[in-house]
This record gives C-alpha cells, sequence and structure tokens, in this order.
C-alpha cells in the first residue's frame, strides 16, 4: 500500500522518492508497502538503543501526560533532577552541570557562547575566538557552522558568520603534514599550539573537537598521545577544551564517552543524538560546576536560553534512554559487537580494489572509497560513488550513512556503518555482505 505523498513536505533531498516508514523494531524499520530495512547507521548515527522500545515510548507518554511543557526560567521536574544527578555518574567532569537544549547544532553553539562568557568572566575579553578542526562537522547554525570544518556545507553561508581559525585533522591515512606516525612527533596535535601563537595566546577562549571524527571523516580515530598532547596545550595557554560528543556519545565508541579511551578530561562536552536514541529532540552542554560559578559571580547567569531548553519530556525521554543502557548493559555490547563488525568489514571489503580504509572504534565505523588504491587517488567528485552507494545498498534493504569531500570539502568519498547497539552476530553478517553487494555492484559501473 503506498499512501499519499504531499507536495508541500520540503524534503532533506529532493529528488529521493522518500519511502514512508510506518514500523520500527530493534535493528529494522518497514515501510508502507512492507519493504524491510536493516537500519546499519543508526540513521545519522543516533539510534543507539534500537527502534520501538515501549520503555522509552512510555516514558515519553507519562511524562507528556503529567505536564509536557513549562519554561526553564520559572520550573523544574522531577525527571530533569533526576536524569542531571544520573548523567553526573557518567560524564569526565569534575561536578557537572547541564544545560539542556534541543540539538547538538544548539549544544554546540551553546558551549561556544559558554566558553567566551567564561574567559570574559575570568577577565579575559580579549579571548573571542575558538580552534577547530578541518574534517569536523559541529552543526547548522551560524556559529556551529563557522567552527565546522567541512567547506560544502560552509561555504555558501560564510559571508554570513564569523570564521574561526582551523588546523588539520588527526587523519593519519590522509596526514596533512606528509608524515608518518610515530615519527611525526604528532605534528596534527602540535598544529594546534602554532594556531594559538599564530592568532595570539589572548585571542583563544577555547578549542573544540570530535574525539573521533564523524561524518565528515567517517570515524576516523586519532592516534595515541593525540589527545594528551592537545590536553597540555590547552593547560599552557588557558584555553577550554571542548569535547563535541554528539556523535560519539553514549556508548557508540564503545565506551560512555569517546574521550575516555584517550585518557584526557575535558573542560565541557556537547551531547546529543544517542542521549535519547532519536526517541526525542535533546541535547546537552556539560561544563564544569567551577566555570559555572565564575559565570555565576561575574554575570549572574549564563547569557543564552531557548523555548524548549531543559525540556520535561525530553528529559524523561534521556533518562528512560540511560536506564535501558544500563540495564542492557548496551555500552559493553557496543564494544563487543562492535569489534566483530569491524572485523567482518575488513574481512569483506579490504580485497576490493575500490576500498582504501577500514577503519573505526565500538558500533562506529568508516569505510574510504578509492580510485586507486597504491596512491589513494579518490573518485572525481561528479561520480558521486559513496552515495551511490548508499542509494544501491537502501534499494537492497540496508541503510547506511555516506559521505563526500573529506579530503578538501570536494573530494573523498567514505561511508559509515553504526548499526543500533542491540544488533547481534548473524545480522552484522546481513549488513556486511549486503553492503558488499552494494560496493561491488557500483564499483563495477564507475570503473
Amino acid at each position: 500500500m503506498t499512501l499519499p505523498v504531499s507536495p508541500h513536505v520540503f524534503r532533506r533531498r529532493m529528488a529521493f522518492p522518500h519511502p514512508q516508514a510506518v514500523r520500527g523494531e530493534g535493528i529494522y524499520l518497514w515501510d508502507a508497502d512492507g519493504k524491510r530495512y536493516i537500519d546499519g547507521s543508526g540513521g545519522p548515527i543516533a539510534v543507539n538503543i534500537g527502534h520501538g522500545v515501549g520503555e522509552v515510548a512510555r516514558a515519553m507518554a507519562d511524562q507528556a501526560a503529567a505536564v509536557a511543557y513549562v519554561h526553564g526560567t520559572l520550573f523544574t521536574t522531577s525527571t530533569l533532577e533526576t536524569y542531571s544527578d544520573a548523567l553526573s555518574q557518567r560524564v569526565l567532569l569534575d561536578d557537572p552541570r547541564f544545560y539542556y537544549l534541543t540539538s547538538g547544532s544548539e549544544a554546540v553553539e551553546g558551549a561556544i557562547k559558554f566558553a567566551r562568557q567564561v574567559q570574559v568572566a575570568r577577565g579575559e575579553p580579549t579571548r573571542d575566538l575558538v580552534i577547530a578542526r578541518w574534517g569536523s562537522y559541529h552543526g547548522m547554525t551560524m556559529g556551529a557552522l563557522a567552527v565546522s570544518g567541512k567547506p560544502s556545507m560552509r561555504n555558501l553561508f560564510a559571508p554570513l558568520f564569523r570564521d574561526q581559525p582551523h588546523i588539520p585533522p588527526p587523519y593519519c591515512y590522509r596526514c596533512s603534514f606528509s608524515a608518518t606516525y610515530p615519527t611525526c612527533d604528532l605534528a596534527c596535535a602540535r598544529a594546534l599550539d602554532t594556531e594559538i601563537r599564530r592568532q595570539g595566546p589572548g585571542r583563544v577562549a577555547a578549542f573544540i573537537a570530535e574525539p573521533v571524527s564523524g561524518a565528515t571523516l567517517g570515524a576516523v580515530v586519532p592516534p595515541e598521545g593525540y589527545w594528551p598532547r592537545i590536553r597540555e596545550i590547552c593547560d599552557r595557554y588557558d584555553v577550554l577544551l571542548i569535547a563535541d560528543e554528539v556523535m560519539t556519545g553514549f556508548g557508540r565508541t564503545g565506551r560512555w564517552f569517546g574521550m575516555e579511551h584517550f585518557g584526557v578530561r575535558p573542560d565541557g562536552m556537547t551531547m546529543g543524538k544517542g542521549a535519547t536514541g532519536g526517541y526525542f529532540p535533546f541535547s546537552i552542554i556539560a561544563v564544569r560546576g567551577a566555570d559555572v560559578e565564575t559565570v555565576r559571580r561575574a554575570h549572574g547567569d549564563f547569557n543564552h536560553g531557548g523555548t524548549f531548553s531543559h525540556h520535561a519530556v525530553g528529559a524523561a525521554v534521556a533518562l528512560a534512554t540511560l536506564r535501558y543502557l544500563e540495564t542492557n548493559n548496551l555500552v559493553t555490547a557496543a564494544a563487543v559487537r562492535g569489534a566483530y563488525l569491524g572485523r567482518k568489514l575488513r574481512e569483506a571489503l579490504e580485497d576490493l580494489p575500490c576500498v582504501g580504509d577500514v577503519r573505526g572504534i565500538g558500533m562506529m565505523w568508516g569505510v574510504e572509497f578509492v580510485a586507486d588504491r597504491r596512491t589513494k587517488e579518490p573518485f572525481p567528485p561528479e561520480k558521486g560513488f559513496a552515495r551511490r552507494v548508499g542509494d544501491r545498498a537502501f534499494e537492497r534493504g540496508l541503510i547506511i550513512y555516506p559521505g563526500s569531500g573529506g579530503i578538501d570539502g570536494i573530494l573523498g568519498d567514505h561511508l559509515m556503518v553504526a548499526p543500533p547497539f542491540v544488533i547481534t552476530e548473524p545480522e552484522i553478517d546481513e549488513v556486511v555482505a549486503l553492503l558488499r553487494q552494494a560496493v561491488v555492484e557500483v564499483w563495477e559501473e564507475v570503473k
């Protein structure tokens, strides 16, 4: 049965047919015609606990029935207070404080503003820059775009925002310094020291980066020693370190938060996606209590807000998601089954001439495509290789997350495989088999 399609919906991909989803359960989705899809990427790496979890749906309904909305400047709710206490046991901050919003972009925007206000409150009003990395994505709002390092999403809107400094990413497969780890002495981390000094140490308020590179580069894991060096540099110049955990948080890397793998405690964190597993728009800025007190003493309040901040229903869904992750030991499952997923991806794809690199951690894996494995030459962008693989996989009933432009904003094709943590090993085998079929078919068409 094909349901009626409205001409009034402004769609994300205007030329794509958009079958109508009617049901979800575990790793599966079904459309109105009865076709089943395996959600091999958790949508945009958001669905961690799986689809159709009754406990989460009931928590949402119960909170909405009791009190759906109150203004965050006037009221609190028991779910918000309980969730904050529970989350405080998981994050990497001392005496954490949480500011709740509705999207990862908003969380990044708010974290940037908080870093600025903290520095002003400390008596450093000239600190008005936030350094970020190329090959990153931090959100769709203007401030978040200014720190994002994805040219294809920035360039059209660059005249509308104040750009921020960027440094190369820790992308060993395509090192910006033409070096080889470990003899490189972590040139990609030392670049932060160079950029801070170039801008002037008294100008830089914060450095923001993803613990593991997300959709722009495709699950690039930094080399050992990178994050400790970054922490050391930030401390040297009194620069706040913000970990953008919107994609990596809540178990995606096989730990509660990605920074746990690297033994580094940031000064702030942004979270979203897996906080509610895709069930409700909800995001979080996490900062140190001492910094909040600095702002309070100097300015009274954080100069920020939003109609739907500190949302009661969002907090209820986030609490139910957190409890579901804990009760079902899903963070450990992401580590164990994620290792199996990575092994199977390498076994199935590394023999293909068009596959240059398979990398990742936990339940977050990337596959980079190349026209020539020896030279690492990328496909011409007009081939749309990764997008074609994604569409071919979708036709076969597999959802993956393709990306492009990771090399310079134009060149580069990759995809991400990041299913819900409830996936089983036989289901992983099916995901990998379907993906290989799609890659082989597209490769035969373009070679």
